[in-house]
C-alpha cells in the first residue's frame, strides 16, 4: 500500500514562489509511488486559533477542523514546504499545525525550506525542528533547502540553474529518509496500537 504523505504549505502572500517547491516536490514522491495531497494553509482557511480540534465536543468541530483531522490521522508522513519570513516561521501554517496535537503523534516529518534570500530558509527550519517535535512527530535529519527560490525553480516550477542542480541531487535521500523512517513509524505504530 503506498505510502500517505500529506504536503503543508503555509504562504498567504499573492505572489507566492514557494508553491512551485511544494508542488515540485509533491511529483517527486507521485513518482516513487506515494498518494500525496497539498494542504494549503490559504485554501484550507482556519480562523487565528480560538479553540484546538481536541477542545471540541465530539462531532461539534467545524467542518474543516474535522475534514483535516482525518487526513492527519489517515497520514503516514508529512512534508512542511515552509518559507522564512523575517528569520522565522509563517504565521498561516503555525496557526493551522496549532489547531491539532495528538492527530500528529508518532509520525515523520520532513522540512523543506526556501526563502528569496541565499539561506534557503534554513531559519525557519530550524525553527519548525523544534516545533514539530513537541508536537509529536519525528523529524527527519534530511533538509532540502532552497534559495534564492528565483534562481533555483522558474515560473513552471522545475529546477533551473546550480541550485536547481543541487535540489535535483539532493531530493532522492531526503526522500530515501522520510520513506525509512514511515515504514518504521508504520510498523510501529500497527504494533502498538494507540488509541487515536
Amino acid at each position: 500500500m503506498a505510502d500517505r504523505i500529506l504536503v503543508f504549505y503555509g504562504s498567504y502572500r499573492s505572489d507566492r514562489q514557494g508553491i512551485r517547491l511544494a508542488d515540485w516536490c509533491m511529483r517527486q514522491l507521485k513518482a516513487r509511488g506515494a498518494d500525496v495531497e497539498l494542504i494549503d494553509a490559504q485554501a484550507v482557511g482556519l480562523p487565528m486559533l480560538d479553540r484546538m480540534y481536541k477542545e471540541y465536543p465530539k462531532g461539534e468541530a467545524p467542518e474543516a477542523l474535522e475534514t483535516l483531522a482525518g487526513k492527519i490521522r489517515a497520514a503516514d508522513a508529512f512534508l512542511f514546504v515552509v518559507g522564512e519570513y523575517n528569520w522565522s516561521v509563517q504565521p498561516g501554517l503555525k496557526n493551522l499545525t496549532d489547531h491539532f496535537l495528538e492527530e500528529w503523534f508518532w509520525r515523520p516529518a520532513a522540512i523543506a525550506s526556501y526563502s528569496a534570500g541565499r539561506f534557503g530558509g534554513v531559519r525557519a527550519a530550524l525553527a519548525w525542528r523544534d516545533i514539530l517535535g513537541e508536537m509529536g512527530m519525528v523529524v527527519v535529519s534530511s533538509t532540502i533547502a532552497v534559495g534564492p527560490m528565483k534562481d533555483t525553480m522558474d515560473e513552471a516550477g522545475e529546477p533551473v540553474g546550480e541550485g536547481g542542480k543541487a535540489l535535483e541531487r539532493q531530493f532522492p535521500r531526503f526522500a530515501d529518509d522520510l520513506a525509512w523512517w514511515t515504514a518504521a513509524a508504520k510498523a510501529q505504530r500497527e504494533r502498538a496500537k494507540p488509541p487515536y
